[in-house]
């Protein structure tokens, strides 16, 4: 018997456009393979995410390298020095005619790149630093004078050597290129009083206003990075006050003490070398103390005992007390710290130049501070 159909079972249209919906829900998953252009990219955008997604992520890991190499780069302030001090030399050199060789040049910057290299080698540090011996390289080229090559390179070796040799409580004594500069006067049958085989250049950049002006501008932004710039600066006021008392007081024209400040020599003392974070006191009002004693000091050498390059030897006269005047107003230590390797500077002293004291880096200091208080 046959039983008749409910009226309320599905036609059969009805159950085809149930599986088209449900079709349309869930899309099978297509077994032909993807089309792709001419240029050979894919044509559908379906494989765009997984393609150009790593491209993407790989470039801006790129430029976000370059972003960080070139922001610890700008950061420290020796690369602006170097940068400064090369284009002096290659100007002067080529456009003011400097009476230097290039055979001194080569063998200044060669010897001090050397000694660096040989230092490295003999203190037993992990990498070789050669911005601070570029720095001091390049001051011999700009102030250093001699008719003998090998001069200038014994100069390159105590500027270098003395920063490994010559510290108190791990930090230079000397400022490495004022050293060099008294001790080959010195050591050549010199003196303040006269010039022997090697002499410190007066000042041969072409004293024009211009030229000063620019020079001193980017001696200013140097120092100011090195956070140096105090002590230029009150070294600078010093000295312009003894230049125009001196001249008040001999009844001079005011263009007398202005052509004395249009000199290339004297600003690379100010913004170059009184000014080096590794050689001043740590402390702001002891630099400030410093800059204006060593201006008072070479102005009585220059104008009272009338020796030339006043602001050399006063420098080199003073140097032995700064570890004095660190003691009696401690503050915090100048380290470069913007630097590519930082994160292999834990155990070696400032510059990476020599091995650190123990207990004197920061991790040394905090293992410390937990023995003290009980921690393991």
């Amino acid at each position: 018997m046959r039983i008749a159909s409910s009226s309320t079972a599905p036609r059969p249209d009805e159950h085809g456009a149930e599986r088209r919906e449900r079709r349309s829900e869930h899309p099978e998953p297509s077994s032909h393979p993807i089309e792709c252009r001419r240029d050979g990219f894919p044509a559908t955008a379906r494989a765009v995410p997984h393609e150009f997604g790593f491209v993407r992520a790989a470039l801006l890991l790129v430029v976000e390298r370059l972003r960080s190499g070139g922001r610890a780069f700008a950061a420290d302030a020796r690369h602006g020095q170097i940068a400064v001090l090369a284009s002096l030399l290659v100007f002067g050199r080529f456009a003011l005619d400097f009476d230097i060789s290039l055979a001194q040049i080569a063998f200044t910057l060669g010897g001090a790149l050397a000694f660096q290299w040989a230092a490295t080698r003999l203190w037993r540090l992990p990498s070789f630093e050669p911005r601070s011996a570029l720095i001091s390289g390049l001051s011999l080229c700009l102030l250093l004078r001699t008719d003998a090559p090998w001069l200038a390179l014994a100069a390159a070796a105590i500027a270098v050597f003395s920063k490994f040799l010559i510290r108190v409580r791990g930090k230079h004594l000397f400022n490495p290129t004022n050293l060099a500069l008294v001790a080959m006067v010195l050591v050549t049958g010199g003196s303040w009083a006269r010039p022997g085989a090697v002499w410190i250049s007066p000042g041969q950049w072409g004293s024009t206003t211009v030229f000063a002006a620019v020079l001193g501008c980017a001696g200013i932004t140097v120092a100011h990075r090195a956070a140096r710039s105090d002590v230029a600066f009150a070294f600078l006021a010093g000295w312009l006050c003894v230049l125009f008392g001196r001249a008040a007081w001999l009844g001079q024209p005011w263009s007398v003490p202005v052509h004395q400040l249009e000199s290339g020599a004297l600003v690379l003392f100010t913004f170059f070398m009184i000014s080096d974070p590794r050689t001043t006191p740590d402390a702001r009002p002891m630099r400030i103390a410093f800059g204006l004693a060593a201006a008072l000091l070479a102005g009585v050498i220059q104008f009272v005992l009338f020796r030339a390059s006043g602001p050399v030897w006063a420098l080199a006269l003073l140097s032995p007390a700064v570890p004095l005047l660190d003691r009696l107003v401690p503050a915090t230590r100048f380290e470069w710290t913007a630097s590519f390797a930082r994160t292999r500077s834990s155990h070696l002293g400032p510059l990476h130049e020599t091995p650190a004291p123990a207990g004197s880096t920061a991790h040394d200091r905090a293992l410390a501070l937990a023995r003290t208080h009980g921690r393991p």
